[in-house]
């Protein structure tokens, strides 16, 4: 990290903007743009390409060992996104609770603070992007990412609350660390496991500072500077204080985060969807022909959107960036849950998909062609153009939105300062009295890093911010999935076991119990 600041104020001068004295944010910017070029050659490689075969555009690896993996784990867990989503209703409705479970927080919590980690500027920047990249029909395979994530989540999540760790005082750590490493020891691959951990662990951290404060600080400061133009330029001092807000928070951990994000996840939801739908109702005699525009763009698009290959990485890469399903960081989250039951967790979890991408980013999507904006008249970019649809049938929306971007920012922030560190823990755990003297310096120190990451973000280019938060993120799916199809067959007989228990009467609502 000092090496990354001290190159932001000692950079070469050809790779500055010119004209006057550059800002603290351009230099920020100049330096990290470099940075993200270099591991984008790394984490996107396509093999496709790579094999001599010409699909009309770039297929990250990454996003197809995502696909490939949605399939499978939704025909693995014979349709569990389907089958049991009344069941998840019920369960977050708090049915099946019972006050002797283990954990840390309610159902509910655990699906909300999952859901601030995910509802958030993917939603709004995030399908702006996609619809200018791939047109409308980004759309249909942002749903199909969704529907096929519900699989993905439900069997992460089960893994992370089954091999959750509780210590004296209660506090639950879990996630793909603690399931890679002792469920594939049980199955006598514990080099393996320990292996794929650490690097699991090592992304989490990564993902923390790239992909979840730096995106969202970007496009927060990005609407803030469109609703109050005189602070453009100022990302470095944005930056600055909303780093100390969250800081407030995120010092209290999961139960604080928890009692945040069960409050703020809702209201700021409700004010989207409900602002989205107003839209779509006043143009519902339209509904029909913007749904065949999806259909028909997902599979016949030019080719200057990179054909239909382009046009569904686009839709997936975005759609799996905004659910996160895949990538195991709810799995950390619901591991706090309390219940006593890993499977109940994972339907609980599967919603977030349908929720996050099924729900929320279609309404974006037909908000921006209802309004014109998905052929992107004005150049805007992210969080900029979807405010500017809304705008266009409500001009005081954008002042209310700077609001909800930043509620969905915050939540998102201290959700994720959640997930890097108990990562940050579990590597440097049972050293952190060697390296930092004790547990709590250790605790300061990953938070003050993940705070100047904050800084950065608001600093630098959507470009830069967006191709490192992509990166951090999904790579995060490589040791995730690998071990999850190694635990499939496990997960797919708890799914069984959990079914015949609730048939025979092994699993009854809390009313029915007398």
């Amino acid at each position: 990290m000092r090496i990354l600041l001290s190159s932001a104020f000692f950079i070469s001068p050809e790779n500055l903007p010119a004209g006057p004295v550059p800002t603290i944010s351009e230099r920020i910017d100049a330096a990290f743009e470099p940075l993200v070029q270099i591991l984008e050659k790394v984490f996107f490689w396509d093999p496709i390409k790579a094999v001599g075969i010409e699909a009309g555009a770039e297929v990250p690896i990454v996003v197809l060992w995502l696909v490939v993996a949605g399939i499978f784990f939704t025909f693995r867990m014979k349709f569990v996104n389907i089958r049991a989503f009344g069941h998840s209703i019920r369960l977050i409705r708090g049915k099946f609770d019972r006050p002797e479970n283990k954990g840390e927080v309610s159902h509910f919590q655990a699906l909300a603070t999952a859901l601030s980690a995910t509802v958030g500027l993917g939603n709004i920047a995030g399908v702006a992007i996609a619809i200018t990249i791939g047109g409308p029909g980004a759309t249909f395979w942002m749903i199909v990412a969704g529907f096929f994530g519900m699989s993905l989540k439900f069997t992460e999540c089960t893994l992370g609350l089954k091999y959750r760790e509780i210590n004296g005082e209660g506090q639950v750590s879990g996630g793909p660390m603690f399931y890679l490493n002792k469920a594939l020891a049980r199955r006598k691959l514990g080099a393996l496991g320990k292996v794929l951990a650490v690097i699991y662990a090592v992304f989490m951290v990564a993902a923390s500072f790239g992909g979840s404060n730096m995106l969202q600080s970007n496009q927060a400061f990005a609407q803030f500077s469109t609703v109050v133009p005189a602070v453009s330029g100022y990302g470095f001092w944005f930056g600055l204080i909303m780093s100390f807000f969250i800081g407030i928070v995120i010092i209290g951990g999961i139960r604080s985060i928890a009692r945040v994000t069960e409050k703020l996840v809702p209201l700021m939801a409700l004010f989207y969807i409900g602002t989205a739908l107003v839209i779509i109702v006043m143009n519902g005699r339209e509904i029909g022909y913007v749904f065949n525009m999806i259909i028909q763009g997902a599979f016949s698009a030019p080719a200057l959107k990179g054909g239909i290959i382009g046009v569904l990485i686009t839709g997936f890469r975005r759609g799996a960036f905004s659910n996160e399903a895949g990538v195991g960081s709810a799995a950390v989250a619901h591991a706090a849950a309390r219940t006593n039951e890993p499977v109940s967790e994972g339907i609980v979890a599967m919603l977030e998909p349908f929720i996050d991408t099924i729900l929320i980013c279609t309404m974006t999507s037909l908000v921006l062609i209802f309004t014109g904006f998905h052929e992107n008249p004005s150049g805007l970019e992210g969080a900029t153009l979807t405010s500017a649809a809304f705008e266009s049938v409500f001009p005081w929306f954008p002042y209310l939105l700077v609001v909800a971007i930043l509620l969905f920012a915050f939540s998102t922030m201290i959700s994720w300062s959640y997930y890097g560190l108990k990562g940050f823990q579990y590597l440097f755990g049972s050293a952190s009295e060697k390296l930092f003297r004790t547990r709590k310096v250790a605790t300061n120190t990953y938070f003050i890093l993940f705070l100047v990451f904050t800084i950065i973000g608001a600093s630098s280019s959507l470009t830069s911010v967006l191709q490192f938060s992509d990166m951090m993120v999904l790579t995060l799916a490589f040791p995730n999935i690998l071990g999850l199809f190694i635990l499939a067959p496990e997960v797919g007989k708890d799914l069984k076991n959990y079914f015949s228990r609730m048939k025979n009467g092994g699993l009854v609502e809390i009313q029915n119990i007398q």
